[in-house]
């Protein structure tokens, strides 16, 4: 078998450097914004509680999205499962919106709270793309290694 002459397309460390600080802001400000969060402690719990939500089955979708690009081929995964990941996803941006929208607060600490939130979700999806464009990349070349001593 011969190794493809195709090159691996890789990110730059610059851009991983920009993704993984982007996050780690977004997760900063959305931690400074619920540590601050005036009201009762159940309020703020369910916050927090909603973009924990959020930013997990934001990571879920990106795999399952990708997976289901891939086993176009295959069998894929189940119509349920299917359900089950938008389902999460659309409960948890949903109620974690609703939570915020009913919060006894001012506008400006609901539009820091929402844009702080929505930042998250935006750099989980991009941190999960750059990560798994990594791991594929690192197959690839592997499977190139392992090829070539063959």
């Amino acid at each position: 078998m011969q190794a493809s002459s195709t090159p691996l397309q890789r990110d730059t460390r610059a851009w991983q450097l920009q993704v993984w600080v982007s996050f780690g802001i977004a997760v900063f400000l959305c931690a400074t914004g619920l540590a601050w969060l005036p009201g009762e402690r159940l309020e703020v719990a369910f916050m927090f509680m909603g973009y924990v939500f959020c930013l997990s089955a934001a990571f879920v979708l990106a795999k399952f999205v990708r997976d289901s690009q891939q086993a176009r081929r295959s069998a894929g995964d189940t119509p349920l499962w299917k359900l089950v990941v938008w389902g999460g996803f659309a409960v948890a941006m949903g109620l974690t919106g609703w939570g915020l929208w009913g919060m006894a607060v001012s506008a400006t600490y609901k539009a820091f709270l929402g844009v702080s939130w929505l930042y998250l979700i935006t750099t989980a999806f991009t941190l999960a793309k750059m990560l798994r464009d990594r791991h594929e990349a690192d197959l690839a070349e592997a499977g190139r290694a392992k090829a070539g001593q063959e």
